[in-house]
């Protein structure tokens, strides 16, 4: 569904990528883990055409999309939960909700989204004519989902969605996280809490300084010494 080819990319003279490859089929959780700076939010942000690449192709289903813009790439399937969750603080809950569902051509769709998206946060639902500034990080974490799912994205790309979080919210929203991708929406999970990460994937690849170090099944990658003691606290 989503490949990453020899991807390169440098911020002037500082290569944040150093050619990496991966991919992502269809109905999968695959997760990016590996520490502050290895590369792991630039790869989001090139997939979501945020950032250009210095070097290599992503592709989605067959076609490469690295060349367009980020919009025409949301209105492909392929949406961002970015890193710090960036809702429209000044904006009310529905309006942000409302916000996500600009490629919404259907009539309709827009009220079938919010019914959907209302399902699945009710906390969303009650706080509907909130500031979302007034929320808490839970609360804007769920509306930043919320959001990306009102363009119903056939796979959804997760930057940190445990960041300040306390323990109780992140075993939440790894929960919802789960129940989108057992709905049918593939997901690509970057997150530096890699027992949460592996914990729901079935994939995973280690980043290090912008480049792959290991990659294999979760479960191989939780036995796995280096992970266990660089990432598990192992």
């Amino acid at each position: 569904m989503l490949e990453v080819h020899d991807l390169s990319v440098a911020y002037g003279v500082i290569e944040a990528l150093k050619g990496i490859s991966f991919a992502v089929e269809e109905g999968e959780i695959v997760s990016l883990i590996g520490a502050n700076g290895a590369g792991k939010s630039t790869t989001l942000r090139t997939i979501s055409g945020l950032l250009r690449a210095k070097g290599g192709r992503v592709a989605y289903k067959g076609k490469e999309i690295g060349k367009l813009p980020p919009y025409k790439i949301v209105e492909l399937g392929v949406t961002q939960v970015p890193e710090g969750r960036r809702v429209f603080t000044r904006m009310s809950v529905l309006e942000n909700l409302e916000m996500g569902a600009y490629t919404c051509r259907e009539r309709g769709g827009v009220k079938a989204g919010l019914k959907r998206v209302f399902a699945r946060f009710p906390r969303l639902a009650e706080r509907k004519n909130q500031l979302a500034g007034t929320l808490s990080g839970g609360e804007q974490q769920m509306l930043a989902m919320g959001r990306a799912l009102m363009s119903r994205p056939e796979i959804l790309l997760l930057d940190e969605p445990s960041m300040g979080l306390a323990p109780l919210l992140v075993k939440e929203v790894f929960s919802i996280i789960k129940e989108i991708n057992a709905d049918g929406t593939t997901i690509l999970l970057v997150e530096q809490n890699a027992h949460m990460a592996l914990s729901i994937s079935g994939r995973a690849y280690v980043l290090q300084t912008g480049e792959i170090i290991l990659s294999g099944s979760a479960s191989e990658l939780m036995q796995h010494p280096e992970v266990k003691k660089a990432y598990l606290g192992d």
